[in-house]
Parts: structure tokens; sequence; C-alpha cells
């Protein structure tokens, strides 16, 4: 039987029905070393409440399904240097053995599911590895944005993939990707890329719209938000991708491979990028975060009207 535990914040948030946005809990325990990761969480979760929504943190602790961490759980999960990382495959078993673990996107978007909740923050998607076509290392979150039905607000997919085969994907998924007041599809660090997106929204009551319909006509699935990081944080594209491909040729000689791949990349482009790279990504998840809100509450002034 699933043991499944709201904190007392989102409990009460949806007794009254009030708008809540689901987070991630894998940007902790692995994509950012502690204090900075609380701290950012911390804060994360604060600009969700003063936008008028409250945030949901979701992890596995114990062998318990989190809907929101009180803050004393908050602060034990950023340090748990032994939680495992929960994607689709592993989810069900770690909470059968008992076990702990922080949610990707794919698993916190089937928490937030369970949960009732509509709306995910979270900084960037999984997608198609680089080199794909010779390791078939795509991520779990594709099939996942296929399948459930939550709004993922996200600033692209991560930089360190291939974007162009991660959209194709996305297109043969039927997953709606929709850029947030822009054309250019953004790239994680970088505000623009290279890539027209495949639509384009510049409000969130368009997006919470978009979602409601959706949710109609009864197409499974969920929606990307590509919401680019601000101009003033971000890290230029022409300046990333060096650092980038630097840090994928390392990986492959040193024959990182799977669920090591991501967390190895993202540790050595902060080393070379001295410490930029993590300060746009909490700039980039503090963005994300606030637009989830207001869809979210624009979502829930939808449900009332109608």
């Amino acid at each position: 039987m699933l043991n499944m535990l709201r904190s007392s914040e989102v409990a009460a948030a949806q007794a009254a029905g009030r708008a809540v946005v689901a987070l991630e809990s894998t940007i902790i325990t692995h994509g950012m070393p502690y204090p900075q990761n609380l701290e950012m969480a911390r804060g994360v979760e604060q600009l969700i409440r003063e936008a008028g929504a409250v945030p949901a943190t979701i992890a596995v602790i114990d062998g318990v399904l989190h809907i929101g961490l009180e803050d004393s759980k908050l602060e034990e999960l950023a340090q748990r240097p032994d939680a495992a990382k929960l994607s689709r495959a592993d989810m069900a078993l770690c909470l059968s053995q008992g076990g702990t673990g922080a949610t990707t996107v794919a698993a916190t978007m089937i928490g937030a599911r369970l949960a009732g909740i509509d709306v995910f923050a979270t900084g960037g998607i999984g997608g198609v590895h680089r080199g794909a076509e010779h390791s078939f290392d795509v991520s779990a979150d594709l099939q996942e944005l296929a399948q459930t039905p939550v709004t993922v607000v996200a600033a692209g997919a991560k930089a360190i993939l291939d974007i162009p085969k991660t959209l194709e994907v996305l297109e043969t998924l039927g997953v709606p990707v929709i850029a947030y007041g822009q054309d250019s599809l953004p790239a994680f660090w970088s505000c623009k890329s290279a890539h027209p997106a495949p639509q384009r929204l510049d409000t969130a009551a368009d997006i919470a719209r978009a979602h409601k319909l959706r949710t109609e006509m009864k197409v499974p699935g969920g929606q990307l938000v590509a919401n680019p990081v601000p101009q003033a944080d971000q890290i230029p594209q022409d300046e990333i991708e060096p650092i980038v491909q630097r840090a994928l040729q390392e990986a492959e000689t040193q024959n990182i491979a799977a669920k090591a791949v991501t967390p190895f990349l993202l540790q050595r482009i902060f080393e070379l990028t001295e410490g930029r790279s993590l300060a746009t990504n909490i700039a980039l998840v503090r963005n994300n975060a606030r637009l989830a809100a207001e869809i979210a509450v624009a979502l829930g002034d939808l449900e009332k009207s109608t």
C-alpha cells in the first residue's frame, strides 16, 4: 500500500482550494552542494508563497512519499548523501523497501499526479543525451511528459543534452513545447538558442487555459513550458558551449555512464565556470518557480469560474 504524506501546509492549502506548485528534490540532493542546496530550496519555496501559491517539494523518505516537506525534513534531505535518484523505473521499488530518494522530473510528475497537483517547477528537464544514437541514453522525463497530465515549467532541456533530438522526441510523443514570452527556445543557462520554439505563449493565464482545455479533451500527458532565464543571469551559449563540450569529453574519457552522467557534467561545468553555472542555475529555478505559481493561481481561478 502506498504510504503518502502531505505536509501540513499542503494539506491545508488543498483543503481550502488554494493553488499548489510541485517541486522536485534531485536538484537538492544531486544538483547543488550543501548548504547552497538548502538555501536554494527554502528560497524557492518562499517565492512560491509570495506569488500566492503553496510549495510542495516531493521526495521519498524512509519509504514514505512526501508531498511537501516540513522544514526539518527539507534540511534532513539536503544533507543526505545516500539519497537515491528516483525516476519512474525505481520509485515504487524505493518506496516498497523503505528507502530514501530524491525525485527526478519524471518521479515528481508521478507524485504530483497522485496528490492532485497540476503545476510543477523545475530547473531543466532531462532529454536525449548527445551521442544517444550510440548509447540510447534518453531520459524517462520525455515519456512522462507524454503520459502524465502536469504542466512542467523549466528553463528548457538541460544544455548538456542534444536539444534538437529532444525536441524531435517531444514532437513525436505529442508533448506541447511552449516558450514563454519569446520565439526562440531557451537553453537552460542561456536565455536563447538557435532553435525556434514550437509554440509561444505570453501570459500565465494563456498557459493555464491550454492546460485546462487539454484536460477537458482527455488528451493524455502534460505540457512543457520553456521559461528563459533572466538575461542578466544567463551564460550566453557561445560561452557555455565550449565548456559543455570539454565536460562531455572528460565524461567519455572516464567512462561515466547512466545516472552518473548528469551529476558529473553539472559538477565539472560548475568547476570550469568557477561557480557561475550554479548561480545561473539558482536564478533560473527561482524564475521558474515564480511563473509556475502564477500558472497555478490562474488555473485555480479558471476552475472557480466554471
